[in-house]
C-alpha cells in the first residue's frame, strides 16, 4: 500500500487502520510506504527509514524508538527517531 491514508478524513483513516490489523491478523504480510510516521507506529511491526533512497535504520518501532528517541520526560515517536536519523530535525 502506497501512501493508502492520504486525502482521507480521521474516519475514514482509522476504518482503514482497523481493517489493515485485521488482514494482517490473519496472517496477511502487508507492505506499506509512508511519510506519517503515527501510522507507521501504529500499524507496522517493523519499519524501515529511508533517507536519499537508502535504508538508514530498520527495526520494530518500540526498539528504534529507545535506541535514538529515548528521552525519559517525554514518550518518544518514530517522528522523532525520523528527524533524528535524517538531521532534518525542527527549527
Amino acid at each position: 500500500l502506497d501512501e493508502p491514508t492520504t486525502g482521507l478524513d480521521p474516519q475514514a483513516k482509522h476504518n482503514l487502520w482497523r481493517l489493515i490489523k485485521e488482514l494482517n491478523n490473519t496472517g496477511m504480510t502487508i507492505m506499506l510506504t509512508t511519510h506519517n510516521m503515527e501510522e507507521a507506529e501504529t500499524l507496522c511491526d517493523k519499519v524501515a527509514i529511508m533517507n536519499k533512497g537508502k535504508i538508514i535504520a530498520e527495526g520494530k518501532p518500540t526498539d528504534l524508538i529507545e535506541k535514538y528517541d529515548s528521552n525519559e520526560n517525554e514518550k518518544g515517536n518514530l517522528e522523532n527517531v525520523f528527524l533524528y536519523l535524517t538531521g532534518k530535525e525542527l527549527a
